[in-house]
């Protein structure tokens, strides 16, 4: 298999820049650039998407360019010129080369048995049967700029548990340029980089990024850091680990000189598939900035939505005339300043735009923190009803959304917590007659005794009848009574 390969690249090489093209759009791949960037993303077509149908094309675009040049060969002249321009092309990238190259011939190749299997030995497909692809997520921080390598699967050698798999590729001149022109996030790290993802080959859905066991990385000569497992706490709980696009760029050759990228994977029986790709990494301020353009929900729409949820419903027995929304985050239980939600959810309760895209930038999950279902970025909106309610009602904490569609603050509940449980009531007006029980009186002299302690009196008094009462309070209660002291002068509570 391996000498097929070899002369499917051969054929390849010997491609002018229109045959070059045709191959590279028939695959979906980008047919702009020089020759030599053609013939490098060509090669990396035959050597890691090796499908029935590009071989089938290869020997269509061989066979047709050479078929002409037979048919030609009767004149004298052009067959000259036809070995000539063979030569001319074989010097080209056989240049500081001392191996002789052959001329490839179509009878010399089995082409049934080149293009009926893939290169990893899997067995023949039945004709005009595309290969279904495997396909990465979308990641809302990362936008693809271009596809250095399509999802290829991560095939092993042998029995070993411990797999390594190579790819080989170059930067094209724009390529390199868009990387060095890029602002920095931050020392070191650009944001147009190229990253390695890693996810289960399995063709009927977008696959999220996960890695396999024992996963490491090298370029060219040094080791790439993978993101770590998540510490976990709980006993008997595996911890977690953070499957994320893996950034290269740092390591790579940023020139035209090929980079070679080796992927050590532990096989345990489950299938993976790798892809490289140009992206553009996004912050959460950009992501921001994107949704208040696009992503803004017009008040009525939004207060149509409210109607719709308080609508009767005929075959309910309960009528709702209102349903309370909070204007506290529930993330970092602070005012809203961007209220957001997705699409999806069926609560109108919002949390905070700009908290939720910095946590999901720092651990991407984009689950709603109200109902803890799927709140992915696309489906974000912002509310522009409660938007406009947070600019009217700065005074209230929580509103109330009526079945008409209008709103009211809620500020009866705060008001009620800051008054005291207990009445004051002041002494001697007429309310207390009938609420405050009957003071004991003296007998001998007919004072009532006060509730009320004077702090202010000397504790050396010369009133005799005084000093008992003192006396008799010391020994029964102690210090109890001046603790007592909870009001002002004038004043008892009603409890």
């Amino acid at each position: 298999m391996a000498a097929e390969l070899v002369e499917a690249k051969n054929m390849v090489m010997s491609f002018r820049v229109s045959d070059l093209q045709m191959l590279l759009g028939f695959v979906g791949r980008s047919k702009s650039g020089l020759k030599h960037e053609l013939v490098t993303r060509a090669l990396q077509l035959v050597q890691f998407d090796c499908s029935p149908e590009v071989f089938k094309k290869i020997k269509e675009l061989y066979e047709t360019r050479y078929s002409k040049r037979s048919s030609e060969a009767a004149q004298p002249q052009p067959q000259q010129h036809r070995s000539a321009e063979a030569l001319s092309i074989h010097t080209n990238y056989d240049r500081g080369s001392t191996i002789p190259r052959t001329t490839i011939t179509t009878t010399n190749i089995d082409y049934p048995a080149l293009y009926g299997k893939y290169l990893n030995g899997l067995g023949r497909l039945p004709p005009k049967v595309a290969k279904p692809e495997v396909r990465l997520v979308k990641l809302p921080f990362y936008t693809t700029l271009d596809e250095l390598l399509k999802p290829t699967e991560l095939v092993p050698q042998n029995n070993e548990k411990l797999q390594e798999s190579p790819c080989i590729f170059a930067l094209t001149p724009r390529q390199v340029e868009l990387i060095r022109n890029s602002r920095e996030l931050q020392p070191g790290v650009k944001s147009v980089q190229v990253v390695l993802r890693i996810c289960y080959t399995d063709t009927s859905s977008p696959q999220e990024d996960q890695y396999p066991p024992n996963i490491a990385v090298k370029v060219n000569h040094s080791y790439c850091s993978v993101p770590g497992y998540y510490p976990s706490n709980k006993p008997g709980v595996e911890p977690k680990r953070p499957c994320r696009p893996i950034n290269l760029t740092h390591l790579m050759y940023l020139s035209a000189a090929t980079n070679r990228i080796t992927v050590t994977w532990g096989n345990y029986g489950k299938s993976y598939s790798v892809g490289l790709y140009l992206v553009r990494q996004m912050t959460s301020a950009e992501l921001l900035q994107r949704l208040k353009t696009i992503g803004i929900k017009h008040p009525e729409l939004c207060k149509a939505l409210v109607k719709e949820k308080l609508r009767l419903d005929p075959d309910s027995e309960i009528a709702t005339t209102g349903v309370r929304v909070s204007l506290i985050c529930p993330l970092v239980k602070m005012r809203l300043s961007v209220p957001c939600r997705a699409e999806t959810c069926a609560h109108l309760q919002c949390f905070d735009a700009v908290f939720y895209l910095q946590m999901n930038e720092k651990k991407p999950t984009w689950m709603c923190p109200v109902c803890d279902k799927p709140a992915p970025y696309d489906q974000l909106i912002i509310d522009g009803l409660l938007s406009k309610i947070l600019t009217e009602c700065e005074d209230a904490d929580e509103i109330e959304y009526l079945v008409d569609g209008s709103w009211c603050p809620i500020r009866a509940e705060k008001e009620r917590s800051c008054s005291p449980q207990c009445p004051i009531l002041v002494l001697g007006s007429s309310d207390v007659n009938g609420l405050l029980p009957t003071p004991n009186t003296n007998g001998e002299n007919g004072k009532a005794t006060a509730d009320v302690v004077d702090l202010t009196l000397d504790s050396s008094s010369s009133e005799e009848e005084e000093e008992e009462d003192e006396e008799e309070d010391d020994d029964d209660e102690g210090p109890q009574p001046k603790r007592r002291c909870s009001y002002e002068k004038g004043l008892v509570s009603a409890c």
